[in-house]
C-alpha cells in the first residue's frame, strides 16, 4: 500500500512564495495588490506540472495563482488549520479531537483573520455564518474568499496547513472548454448484444456470471467465501432507486441475510459559494454508481440479472458526487464527508471509490488519511482517460496516495497491457482483466433498471471488482487485520514477488488467496 514516490520536480513557471509560515501575521499587514492570472495560464501551469511530475498540488502555486483560481471558480477555499507548533498533523488525523480547546482556538484564529481581511471589501461578512459547510470531523474550514490579501495572509499563517481553491480544475486544452459535468454518466443501459457462454456464463440459481471472473479465480473462491459478514462502502454517484437488485431484491436466491444502505453526502449546488439548500438525494442520477455497486455486490439471484463478486456482502452506497470527475467544490466536500462517514463506522471494512480529479485536494487527502488511521482497506481507480489526456496521464488523484490501493484494468490477451483508456503508473497496486482484445467487451453489471445486464469498463469497474475480491478474502479470514488481508492479495497476485513498474502486483488470484 505504501509507495516510494520520487520527489516532485517543481516547475519554475511562476515564483513561489516563501515557505516559512509567520504565525503572528495579521490582517493589519500592508495590503499587497495582485494581478489576476488568466485561466489559460493557470491551466498551462497545471498541465505542465502533470506532464512533468504526474501530480499537481496547490502548494506549488503562487498566492496570485491560488487567488486567481478562486475568482475563476466558485470562490470557495478549503483551509486546513492547526495549533501553532504542532507537526505531523496529517499522520495523526484519526486521533485529533477538533473540539479540544487548542484546536478550537486555532480554528477561531483563522476565522478571525478571514473576517477581518474580507470585511474590508465585503461588509456583510459574519464570522458566525462564514463557513459554507461546517465541518464536524476534520480540522478544515470551507469558506468563501474574494480578497487577494486574505489568501496571502492565510498561506503565511502558522495556524494554516493549507489554503486551496476547492472547485478549480483545468479545462479541456483541445476543446477550450471545461470538462463536461456529465462525465461517466448516461451509459448504464442494458446491452442487447451479449452472448451466453461468451460474455457471461449462466449459473445457479438463475443469474449471469461475468466473463472476466475466471481470470481471477472468483467462481472457485465462491466455494469457500461469498463475502458474508463484510461491509463494503462504495463512494460514487449513488445507486438507482429503480434497480430492485439494489433494493427490495438485494436478498434473493443465494444471497441472503445481508444489509443494504443508501446514503448521500453530496451538498446541493452552490452559486458563488452560497449554498442553495442541504444535501442531495441518494438516488443515482448518473448511472455510474449503480454499475459499480452491481459489479461489486449484486445478488446471485433468481431473476437472470448479473451477479456481483461478493454477492453475500453487506453494502453501503454513498452518493458523494454528481459524476465521476470531482470538479466541483461540493463534490470534493461530498467525497471527503463520505470517507469520514465510512471511517467512523465500525462495521465498514472496505471503501471503494471509482472517481477522481486532475488536481489534488488536501481536504480529500485529510479524509482518506483519517479513514486509513481508522483501519479501513481502501481502493481507488487509477484513472480512465478522456481523449485529451490519453497516452500521457499517469495515476490520478486520489489513487496515487500512499493510503489507498490504485487499481487499473488490463486486456484478456496480455496482462501487461492496460485497457484502451485505463491509466497506469508506478503507484498502481493491482489490475483486473476487464477488456477483451478482440472486441473491447467489458464486464457485465446491473443496468439502471430491469434484469438485462449492462456493461462497464475502465479502471472504475476494476476497482469495484477488487473491493469485492477483498471482501471474499476478509470473509474467509474474519480475524485478519487490514494489512494482513492486503498481504494475502499481494502474495497471491500474478507479479509477486516482483512488482511491475506500471501495473503493480498485477491480477489477484482470489481462489489462491482464500485457501
Amino acid at each position: 500500500m505504501r509507495k516510494n514516490l520520487l520527489p516532485s520536480l517543481v516547475l519554475t513557471l511562476v515564483l513561489l512564495n516563501a515557505c516559512q509560515k509567520a504565525s503572528n501575521e495579521t490582517a493589519d499587514a500592508p495590503v499587497q495588490k495582485a494581478v489576476l492570472i488568466p485561466s489559460a495560464d493557470i491551466d498551462a501551469f497545471i498541465m505542465n506540472q502533470l506532464k512533468s511530475n504526474h501530480h499537481f498540488e496547490w502548494k506549488n502555486a503562487s498566492d496570485e495563482m491560488v487567488w486567481s483560481a478562486l475568482l475563476q471558480s466558485d470562490k470557495i477555499m478549503s483551509i486546513g488549520y492547526k495549533p501553532t507548533g504542532i507537526a505531523n498533523v496529517e499522520e495523526n488525523l484519526a486521533n485529533i479531537d477538533i473540539e479540544a480547546n487548542e484546536w478550537k482556538n486555532a480554528r477561531q484564529q483563522v476565522l478571525q483573520l478571514i473576517a477581518k481581511s474580507e470585511s474590508k471589501t465585503r461588509p456583510d461578512v459574519n464570522i458566525g455564518t462564514m463557513e459554507i459547510w461546517p465541518e464536524k470531523v476534520l480540522p478544515v474550514i470551507d469558506v468563501r474568499i474574494e480578497s487577494f490579501e486574505t489568501v496571502r495572509l492565510l498561506r503565511a499563517s502558522g495556524f494554516v496547513r493549507y489554503a486551496e481553491p476547492m472547485g478549480y480544475e483545468p479545462k479541456n486544452m483541445q476543446l477550450n472548454q471545461r470538462t463536461q459535468s456529465s462525465s461517466g454518466c448516461g451509459n448504464n443501459v442494458a446491452e442487447p448484444t451479449l452472448l451466453s457462454g461468451i460474455d457471461f456464463i449462466p449459473i445457479a440459481p438463475n443469474t449471469k456470471q461475468s466473463w472476466n471472473y475466471l481470470y481471477h479465480g472468483i467462481p472457485a473462491a465462491w466455494a469457500k467465501s461469498t463475502g458474508s459478514g463484510v461491509k463494503i462502502f462504495i463512494i460514487d454517484t449513488g445507486s438507482e432507486d429503480d434497480q430492485e437488485n439494489l433494493g427490495t431484491s438485494f436478498n434473493q436466491g443465494s444471497s441472503s441475510g445481508r444489509t443494504f444502505e443508501k446514503i448521500v453526502t453530496l451538498p446541493r449546488s452552490t452559486f458563488l459559494g452560497i449554498p442553495t439548500g442541504s444535501i442531495e438525494k441518494p438516488d443515482d442520477g448518473c448511472g455510474h454508481g449503480t454499475s459499480m455497486a452491481g459489479a461489486c455486490a449484486a445478488p446471485r439471484g433468481t431473476d437472470g440479472a448479473a451477479c456481483g463478486v461478493a454477492y453475500n456482502c453487506n453494502l453501503v452506497t454513498c452518493r458523494a458526487a454528481a459524476d465521476v470527475y470531482l470538479d466541483e467544490s461540493r463534490e470534493v466536500k461530498g467525497a471527503a464527508d463520505a470517507y469520514t462517514n465510512a471511517a467512523n463506522r465500525a462495521d465498514v471494512k472496505i471503501i471503494s471509490m471509482s472517481m477522481g480529479k486532475m488536481t489534488s485536494s488536501s481536504q480529500l487527502s485529510d479524509a482518506i488519511k483519517y479513514a486509513y488511521g481508522k483501519g479501513k482497506l481502501m481502493f481507488c481507480a487509477a484513472g480512465t482517460s478522456y481523449s485529451w489526456t490519453a497516452s500521457w496521464y499517469g495515476v490520478i488523484f486520489p489513487a496515487y496516495l500512499n493510503e489507498v490501493n490504485a487499481v487499473t484494468g488490463v486486456r484478456d490477451n496480455n496482462f501487461n497491457t492496460n485497457c484502451t483508456d485505463c491509466h497506469q503508473g508506478n503507484e498502481t497496486d493491482f489490475t483486473v482483466v476487464m477488456e477483451k482484445a478482440v472486441n473491447e467487451r467489458h464486464p457485465i453489471t446491473l443496468a439502471m433498471s430491469g434484469d438485462a445486464p449492462s456493461t462497464v469498463g475502465g479502471s472504475s469497474v476494476s476497482t469495484a471488482t477488487t473491493a469485492g475480491m477483498a471482501a471474499l478474502i476478509w470473509s474467509r479470514f474474519p480475524t485478519l487485520t487490514r494489512d494482513q488481508v492486503l498481504n494475502k492479495m499481494i502474495v497471491n497476485s500474478k507479479n509477486y514477488p516482483t512488482r511491475n513498474s506500471n501495473l503493480g502486483w498485477g491480477n489477484v488470484n482470489v481462489d489462491a488467496a482464500t485457501n
